[in-house]
């Protein structure tokens, strides 16, 4: 495991952020962090997402910046330039898998089905975004299709669906690293500037996460 998974495994939590304003960067990093949750994936959904890597690589070293949304090599390499410590994906794309390897970007690949595991493993892949979490079946569906592969010490990011009300179902089970949550910082309250808010929702997701790991 790299020192970037490694690290998300300990926090056990990853803000997924649709970001859309370069201003919003640094709020947003200085939420999280006074928030106690030093990490986040900022998604290529968005035509900002690589200038918000940027700036957070030259103006907040301390947060741990994932890049989500990466569906093609071009903008893995786009990610690994703006500075990401580590790339997602809601599929598996074996040219996007094979770009970060050539890179060096630590990847996490999606998967939802027992195919798409086989697939990821295949390429070397040891930790995997199970997507769309909640709509695949939640807790339950994990569980059953990782069932096979548990030999090969696997672990998983459930993202898509889960809510803090959830995080209990989801880090029962052993293979899970980490859960991803949208909820914790929208699109609109970076727009509404409440950052207050942000700060109050992770700061509750990283306390549920320490208590249920004891």
């Amino acid at each position: 495991m790299t020192e970037a998974f490694a690290r998300i495994a300990v926090i056990g939590v990853v803000p997924v952020i649709a970001i859309d304003s370069v201003d919003h960067a640094l709020p947003l990093a200085d939420a999280l962090l006074e928030a106690g949750l030093p990490t986040a994936e900022i998604t290529f959904r968005t035509h900002a997402a690589a200038d918000v890597l940027a700036r957070l690589r030259d103006e907040r070293p301390e947060l741990l910046i994932g890049a989500g949304t990466l569906l093609s090599p071009a903008q893995l390499r786009q990610a690994v330039e703006a500075g990401a410590a580590y790339g997602l994906a809601p599929g598996y794309d074996p040219a996007v898998v094979d770009a970060a390897r050539q890179s060096g970007l630590p990847f996490i690949p999606g998967v939802m089905t027992p195919s798409d595991i086989t697939l990821a493993v295949a390429q070397g892949c040891r930790l995997m975004k199970f997507f769309p979490a909640t709509a695949a079946g939640g807790p339950s569906m994990l569980k059953n299709i990782a069932a096979p592969f548990a030999h090969l010490d696997l672990s998983f990011i459930p993202t898509g669906g889960v809510k803090m009300e959830t995080i209990a179902d989801w880090l029962a089970l052993p293979e899970i690293a980490a859960v991803g949550g949208t909820w914790i910082a929208t699109t609109q309250q970076m727009h509404d500037g409440d950052w207050s808010g942000i700060r109050s929702r992770a700061s509750a997701a990283i306390a549920r996460v320490k208590e249920l790991r004891g």
